[in-house]
């Protein structure tokens, strides 16, 4: 068996994915993922906490090579990046049975079917002995996924949490100076788990129950700094806000550009982060670590056929179904016959609940004559973002 030790009868086995670019096709991966796989030995029993992706189902079977028997495949989460290794666990350990909650049963059986009579079904805070190690299971739903569990092995105080508290990174290696995983580790709350981030703090409230020593999520490292990654969380999971804008824009001639320019620096001046991303250039990750701990956002788009460009609208998509705690929406626009860019804009944002400001739209490219409108504009924005505390 190939085995990372983490405590005494207790084994990282999953396996690294180092060329993935792409998570759910559309996440960008900058380097690249793990899929974590836990391996806990008891005096009577053992157990295999999650399993990995069906592309790497080979990697976890080698390293859990010389292992004799699995009694319990511990299936914390339903989606397949976790569970898809089970049926070919389950083929060669035929008598392991598969420990869930009732809702990720139902999943399991209707993606991997997987027969009824494999499951052993869990409810909040039950417990397995595995004779000197216990398994406690803590319900923590829509992290991301409504079925999703903990699970906490009581004498070794470790907790393994699946998705929650994971990043994206080819690396599963105990880690205890956690600044170095800091902007993965937001990169990935951003693009999974800030549409959560209600039920994420009653489920860090749960958490904060349990004395733990080491976090050992199903992506990436392993914390041996357990409060370093809760309380970031905590922190990006509030409603507190930095003064800070994001400005997602396009322009097709350059009169877009030369306004968000203007507004950008004019904010700057008056000491607000401004986050400017060229649409047609920037990733997603980028943008949605962003929206974390902006004030606000201002889109800004060319009129298009009398409406927003789609690059934008496609941006507001993305951003109404991220859910960000953002305070106040806007746009800045140009255009020559055709202005309804805002009102399509600000409909396509039914899940942000902020204030919608009202839009500044330009007609052509900007001129001396405009400076005034853009100024009133900027002030109304910085009085926002300052008091959007």
């Amino acid at each position: 068996m190939t085995k990372n030790k983490i405590k005494s009868g207790v084994f990282s086995v999953g396996a690294l994915d180092p060329d993935r670019k792409l998570f759910d096709e559309i996440i960008p991966l900058p380097k690249g993922t793990s899929y974590n796989s836990y391996l806990v030995q008891g005096s009577n029993k053992i157990a295999l906490i999650d399993t990995v992706d069906t592309t790497k189902t080979d990697t976890l079977i080698a390293n859990l090579n010389g292992v004799k028997k699995i009694d319990y495949i511990v299936a914390n989460h339903a989606e397949q990046d976790h569970s898809g290794s089970i049926p070919a666990i389950l083929k060669i350990h035929p008598k392991a049975q598969v420990i869930c909650t009732e809702k990720c049963k139902g999943m399991l059986i209707d993606m991997l079917e997987i027969n009824e009579d494999k499951f052993i079904i869990v409810n909040d805070e039950d417990t397995i002995s595995l004779g000197d190690k216990t398994l406690k299971f803590l319900t923590t739903p829509w992290v991301h996924w409504p079925e999703t569990m903990t699970t906490y092995l009581v004498e070794d105080k470790i907790l393994f949490p699946c998705d929650f508290l994971g990043a994206h990174v080819a690396s599963n290696k105990f880690v205890k100076d956690e600044k170095s995983t800091y902007d993965l580790a937001k990169l990935y709350f951003a693009g999974i788990m800030m549409p959560f981030r209600i039920p994420i703090r009653k489920n860090l409230e749960k958490i904060k129950t349990l004395e733990i020593d080491i976090i050992a999520p199903s992506h990436g490292e392993i914390h041996g700094n357990p409060n370093f990654i809760i309380e970031a969380y905590e922190d990006w999971a509030s409603d507190n806000t930095k003064k800070q804008v994001l400005i997602p824009y396009i322009s097709m001639h350059g009169s877009t550009k030369i306004l968000v320019e203007h507004v950008a620096k004019s904010l700057q001046k008056k000491g607000i982060i401004v986050n400017v991303f060229n649409l047609t250039e920037s990733n997603i990750g980028e943008l949605a670590t962003s929206l974390v701990d902006s004030s606000g956002i201002i889109f800004a788009s060319p009129a298009f056929l009398a409406g927003a460009h789609p690059g934008v609208a496609n941006a507001a998509y993305l951003i109404n179904i991220l859910r960000p705690k953002t305070k106040f929406v806007s746009l800045l626009g140009s255009f020559e016959w055709g202005e309804n860019m805002a009102n399509q804009i600000f409909d396509m944002l039914k899940l942000v609940k902020a204030e919608r400001i009202p839009p500044l739209i330009i007609k052509g490219v900007p001129k001396k004559q405009d400076n005034n409108k853009i100024d009133e504009f900027v002030k109304i924005i910085a009085e926002k973002c300052i008091g959007g505390k």
